[in-house]
């Protein structure tokens, strides 16, 4: 595993994150934060509704999301929603 791909703990719990060198940003995954954050045992669908919610509400989420590959627990890479606190947190 490379910095590129490393995962994170958080309180035990694995965050896998993804570093830009052209950036120089690091770029977690929501599902994993969300997972950690609420306890939730589906996390992807805990995230697809708050999206949801909030477009049905007209929020707009914050320009730094956007979909990242990922190593998923299979192994195999995986498109999946990430954001950067490298600098900010995001507005969601």
């Amino acid at each position: 595993m490379t910095k590129e791909t490393a995962i994170k703990l958080f309180q035990d719990q694995r965050v896998r994150v993804l570093w830009d060198n052209d950036k120089e940003k690091w770029y977690f995954s929501i599902i994993d934060v969300i997972e950690v954050l609420t306890g939730s045992p589906r996390p992807r669908k805990y995230w697809n509704a708050l999206k949801t919610k909030l477009k049905n509400d007209g929020s707009e989420l914050s320009h730094n999301l956007g979909q990242l590959k990922m190593k998923a627990t299979d192994g195999k890479m995986r498109m999946t929603d990430g954001a950067d606190w490298s600098s900010q947190t995001p507005e969601i």
